[in-house]
């Protein structure tokens, strides 16, 4: 149990690091004072101990581009670095997030909108994944009726279970 939790605080100051970097550097010479926030905290499923492993991507959309609907087999954390992402999350309201402001998806989640929320300036944000097996980043989404019957039909085949 100590274990997990010393890979858990590891996985989290990862994070930690990652957006204190992301973030723009002062001017040289200036003298202001340094200043902590929280941008984002959520809980952490259970997850293996062993084989964590965190990958940063960065996502940059054109004006007015979008993602198609989609998944990732593992929690994300998302820092928006230029302009503004439209998200949603199936269950959650849709939200525009701005430079500086995070989000959370969680795993196996479906990411229902995933886009730059202007039409004529380009965004980007870094996307901090955090899993504890390998598999591909973004899958296609399996929630819902047909989704999930074709999720566990596909399973069975593999398997040999029909």
């Amino acid at each position: 149990m100590i274990r997990l939790y010393g890979f858990r605080m590891l996985a989290v100051a990862g994070l930690s690091c990652g957006v204190i970097l992301a973030a723009p550097n002062a001017p040289v010479g200036q003298t202001k004072a340094t200043a902590d926030r929280v941008v984002l905290s959520r809980s952490l499923p259970t997850m293996k101990g062993n084989d964590l492993k965190i990958t940063v991507l960065e996502v940059a959309y054109a004006p007015g581009a979008a993602s198609p609907a989609h998944s990732h087999p593992c929690p994300v954390v998302a820092y928006v670095v230029s302009g503004a992402i439209r998200s949603q999350v199936k269950g959650e309201p849709e939200a525009v997030y701005r430079v500086g402001e995070s989000f959370f998806e969680p795993a196996s989640g479906v990411h229902l909108i995933s886009a730059n929320a202007s039409r004529t300036a380009p965004a980007k944000f870094l996307a901090y994944f955090l899993c504890d097996h390998e598999t591909k980043l973004s899958v296609p989404p399996v929630d819902g009726p047909t989704g999930v019957i074709n999720q566990r039909r596909r399973n069975e085949t593999r398997h040999g279970n029909e």
